[in-house]
């Protein structure tokens, strides 16, 4: 695969296989340069599917495509194989050899997870809103297994130095975690008498705290920016931009 698509450093089973692509290795043209595998941001069709021929030769299977719609539906089998109608949902589990699960990104945070034992694996697609709606929490569900089982690789997303969100998104998950309010720092300084109005949010912290929160405690990844990080499609950074694929399966 090409040299600087990414492989997680994590403790996987040695049958779990697992990478994130990046910008290099495909035929899109400016802005879409040049690996973009997302058939619903504008590039060329012809070119998104040339993309997706040069990922498929990565594969065991073509992957089971999502229309992510931000949410917390997670689809299980019998969506075993590719092909046909994207069902709608922003997480994916696979039970059986050789299914490929795919989320893709540009600034939203991908998880890859699987099982100590190498029995199931899954892909989810958590930015904010999902995070806040239970994605993870969603999706350790559906893999069926004791969360202490469980271990997630945190790929490429939006950086805490980079990600500036209103007062309600903090709100949205202090509510529900007082402790994700470690996540959040004022994105300018405030005053004495005026609650800051913008923040800067760090979607690792978040995802790891939800993720402890419900036993999953094996988590690794994280630090890599995409807003920063020029090998990174970022929406936030240019609006028009392509996605980068998460894909995972086992042997």
């Amino acid at each position: 695969m090409p040299p600087d698509w990414i492989t997680p450093d994590w403790p996987a089973p040695a049958n779990v296989r697992a990478f994130m692509t990046t910008r290099s290795g495909g035929v899109s043209r400016p802005p879409y340069n040049s690996f973009n595998p997302a058939g619903h941001v504008g590039d060329d069709p012809e070119a998104v599917a040339e993309n997706r021929r040069r990922l498929r030769q990565w594969l065991p299977a073509e992957p089971l495509w999502l229309n992510q719609v931000h949410g917390c539906e997670v689809v299980t089998p019998p969506f075993a194989k590719g092909g046909g109608t994207p069902p709608t949902a922003d997480a994916a589990i696979a039970f059986q050899p050789g299914e490929v699960r795919v989320v893709l990104t540009a600034d939203c945070l991908p998880v890859l997870l699987c099982d100590a034992a190498g029995t199931v694996v899954a892909a989810a697609h958590a930015g904010w809103r999902g995070l806040a709606g239970g994605v993870l929490e969603a999706t350790v569900a559906a893999m069926r297994l004791p969360p202490e089982r469980i271990l997630a690789w945190l790929g490429a997303a939006i950086g805490p130095a980079a990600f500036e969100v209103g007062g309600e998104v903090r709100e949205a998950f202090i509510s529900q975690h007082s402790l994700t309010g470690i996540a959040f720092r004022p994105a300018l300084p405030g005053t004495l008498d005026e609650a800051p109005k913008k923040w800067l949010a760090d979607l690792y912290a978040l995802a790891r705290i939800r993720l402890a929160a419900i036993g999953v405690d094996r988590v690794y990844g994280g630090g890599l920016c995409t807003f920063n990080d020029p090998r990174f499609f970022s929406y936030r950074r240019e609006p028009r931009s392509g996605r980068m694929a998460s894909v995972i399966w086992r042997d």
